[in-house]
Parts: structure tokens; sequence; C-alpha cells
């Protein structure tokens, strides 16, 4: 057990907090509002974030996409320097928070902000960051970790940085009754998988760490059987159980793995495919064609998580199949896209980006992904 945790994300969990934004940002602070579509201006979050800024000088740039660009950011850069902002409070889930990241760790830079995806540029100083979170899946309200689009040649990439952490995140649960269910059942995809990366790898004997991520899969799985009956517990118990899964507390000391997401994130680059959705056609896939190296977590998940009694792995792989069934997920490619050259186009990606032996054991090769995208076209 050999591990450093610092988590400086100030937390305000619960109802009625966004208002508290008017304390946590200084009115010395030219803030720049950053957001998505513009739903916040239907939901009431925007009149609320309006009213808590009374005080301060501020300023708005919507349009971040659902994978946001490096195009429109380098948008808001511009926007962000034309008024000289030095805080940026992103108000939206986990693709405007990523997309706050990119602004901020870019703004002090001269060059093309994409040079920090592609590691040319590592930042040593940034603008500071709030979050009002209004969409729970990613984590990225307190985590350093960051996934950007490059438009222009359809790669989606990610990078982590120590300016990444915000200084706060608001986690109102009632900001998630306004998201229609396609939504909400990403949230709980995204979750689980993030939280299976790193779990579904080796025996470790860190009991602390299995146990967590143990409760957060059995608490999805729990919001998957009770879809259709969400009251206000059940969106507080996503925002939290999101939140848990991926700000850093599971993965500490032990094996992480990634690799649905690494082939996930080049689906969604190419085709606009809903992250969430990419994790799901992809991952009961890849466990089945590594189920001997992956054996021991999933019969530990089965009787831990599934409550099963089975001596077959591939038997949990089928119960994580039909729990994505059950949220109404197609878990085929073909169903997103009729391009014909998925295959090519991912592994080629892949490899450009330096993914040639990658997973917790690095067993995935071209050979492997070639299998996988095979079972989920």
């Amino acid at each position: 057990m050999q591990f450093s945790y610092k988590n400086p994300t100030l937390i305000e969990f619960g109802q009625g907090k966004i208002e508290k934004i008017s304390s946590l940002i200084s009115t010395d602070k030219k803030v720049l509002v950053l957001y998505g579509g513009g739903s916040i201006k239907k939901n009431g979050v925007y009149e609320q974030v309006k009213q808590s800024l009374k005080n301060h000088i501020w300023f708005e740039f919507g349009g971040v996409e659902p994978n946001p660009t490096k195009e429109t950011l380098n948008k808001a850069i511009e926007f962000g320097k034309q008024n000289d902002v030095d805080y940026i409070l992103a108000v939206g889930g986990g693709s405007v928070i990523d997309g706050a990241k990119y602004v901020a760790n870019a703004f002090y830079y001269d060059g093309d902000g994409w040079d920090i995806l592609e590691g040319k540029y590592t930042p040593s100083k940034a603008l500071e960051i709030g979050v009002i979170l209004t969409l729970a899946a990613t984590g990225s309200e307190s985590n350093t970790g960051s996934v950007i689009t490059k438009n222009e040649t359809k790669e989606k990439r990610f990078f982590h940085s120590p300016f990444s952490y915000p200084k706060f995140a608001i986690l109102d649960p009632d900001v998630l009754k306004s998201l229609d269910e396609r939504q909400l059942v990403n949230g709980v995809v995204d979750a689980f998988v993030h939280t299976c990366e790193q779990y579904i790898t080796s025996k470790h004997g860190l009991l602390a760490q299995d146990g967590y991520s143990e409760g957060i899969l059995r608490g999805l799985v729990h919001l998957a059987h009770t879809f259709e009956q969400r009251d206000d517990l059940w969106y507080a118990n996503l925002m939290w159980l999101a939140n848990q899964a991926l700000n850093g507390l599971i993965g500490l000391g032990v094996p992480q793995d990634w690799a649905t997401h690494y082939i996930g994130h080049e689906l969604s680059g190419l085709y606009g495919i809903d992250h969430a959705r990419t994790l799901a056609i992809v991952q009961p896939n890849l466990l089945t064609l590594l189920v001997d190296e992956k054996k021991d977590k999933l019969l530990q998940m089965g009787k831990n998580v599934f409550d099963m009694d089975t001596i077959e792995p591939l038997e949990v792989v089928e119960k994580i199949r039909n729990l994505y069934k059950s949220l109404n997920i197609d878990l085929k490619i073909s169903s997103y896209t009729n391009d014909d050259k998925v295959i090519e186009k991912v592994t080629t990606l892949l490899e450009k980006h330096g993914f040639t032996n990658f997973g917790d054991k690095g067993s995935i090769d071209k050979t492997v992904v070639v299998k996988i995208l095979e079972k989920s076209i």
C-alpha cells in the first residue's frame, strides 16, 4: 500500500446550496460563467447563479458541447482574455467542467491549448475553478481529469493537472430532476464503469478500497433497479455515488484498468456517441475476452455486489450486460453509426495515441481490440 492522497475540493452538498457561491468566490474576482446548451436557463439554475453573483463582475459563455471541443473552448479562452477574467464558474455536467479545466489550464499559454493534451505543454499556473454540478456522472467536480475532443481530427484525449481541482463544487440533487431519462441512465452507467475500471482488475488485498468500490457498485445497481421510482433520495444518492466513483479514493494504491474508456473515447470522438453508452457497449465484450485474467475479481463482484452464488465468471459478465439492457441501452455500435470502417478507425487512433499494450496487465493489443470491436459491432 503506497500512495499519496489529497483532495482539496470543498463539497457543498444539498438542496438550496447554489446561493453559497456568493461567499465562495471573492467579489474582487472577475468571473467567467461557463455552461452548455442553455438548459440552466430553463430549470432555474441560471437565475440562482445570477442572483448569487449580483455583487460580482461576471461574464457568460455558453455552448460547450456534450463532448467539449477545443475549438469552442479556445473561443471561451479568447472571450475570457478580452474581459480580463480570473475565475471560472462551470455550471453543468462533466463536459462543461472538463471544458473549464481546459480553459483554466490553457489560459496563460500563448500556444495551442491542445498541446496540453499532446503532452507538449505542462501548465505552471491556471485560473481558479468553481463548479455547480447539474448532471451526475463523471466525478469531474472533484478530480484532476479532463476529456477534450479535437473536432478537426475527431480525436478525444484526456489530461490531468493539479490546477484542475475545483476550489469548490456545489452538488444540489434537486437540479437533477430536470434531466431527461437518457441523461440519468448515462449517469448511472458512467459511475458504474468508473468504479469497475478501478475494481475489476486483480486481487490485491486492500480491504478499504475493495469495500468502498463494492458499496458504490451495490448502490448504483439499486438505483438501476429503482429507476422508475425516483424520489429525492434517489437523486441525492446518484449525485454522491457518481462523485465517490471518481474522486480518487477507491483507486488509491490498487491496479487500474481504463481500457474500456480508451476504446470508448475513440468511439465517442469519431461518432458522437454518448460517453456512457460507448462504455456500456465495450465493457461486457472486453470482460468476456479477458475473463481468465479477471476471473477472481469478477467472482468477487458476483458475490459481494450481485449476491450471486456462482463459480462461472461469465455469468457475472452477463449480469453486467443485463443491467445495461434493463436501462434500455442499445449495446451495438451499428445502432449509432453505419460506418463500415469502425474497427480500422478506432485501432488507428488508439495506436496514434500510444495505446498499443494497455489495460491493467498490458494485455490488450490491436488484436484484442479488433476482437472486442467485432463483438461490439
